[in-house]
């Protein structure tokens, strides 16, 4: 969906396995530290930003400390958050799925007790700097799910960017 809207997505799982050095802490599902998260994260999004793009964040923030530091920094950039609600028994089928070596079902129920303690705060942070938060189902194959955030996301327009880009190249293309 990101290189369908020319987004570009940011998961901070991936960002952190990118980087090595967490390896341990990923695997027993616990969070990193919330400096290194935030130091990492930060320097990836303004990467993005200053190359013109627009950014789909996955997973970040995590926890309460993370979220103010979003709201503070970045929350009047942010559109929306989406959450996306997969009962838990159909969520560990499918992260189980994955096959990636750090998807044991400890870490799995040790990731979901993290949610479950974070979320709504992270949504009460979020929403004090007036961003929009969505819930939608998360039940059925990819291309259903991908259609409702689809429609939540976008509502049927293109990013603001991706939009001044294709009018750009209406124009230039009638000449």
């Amino acid at each position: 969906m990101a290189k369908k809207y020319g987004l570009v997505w940011l998961s901070v799982g991936q960002v952190l396995r990118d980087t090595g050095k967490y390896d341990k802490i990923l695997k027993k599902g616990e969070l990193v530290p919330d400096e290194k998260v935030v130091e990492l994260m930060h320097e990836k999004i303004q990467e993005i930003r200053n190359s013109g793009k627009d950014v789909i964040l996955d997973g970040f923030p995590r926890d309460i400390w993370q979220a103010k530091w979003v709201a503070k920094k970045i929350g009047s950039d942010i559109r929306r958050a989406v959450v996306i609600d997969v009962p838990k028994d159909e969520l560990m089928v499918r992260i189980m799925a994955r096959g990636r070596e750090d998807d044991t079902r400890e870490v799995i129920e040790r990731r979901f007790e993290i949610v479950e303690k974070n979320l709504n705060g992270i949504l009460r942070e979020l929403a004090k700097k007036n961003v929009k938060i969505v819930r939608i189902s998360g039940l059925g194959d990819i291309p259903t799910v991908t259609k409702r955030l689809e429609r939540e996301l976008f509502r049927g327009r293109l990013p603001a960017r991706r939009m001044q880009r294709q009018r750009v190249m209406r124009k230039t293309s009638h000449k």
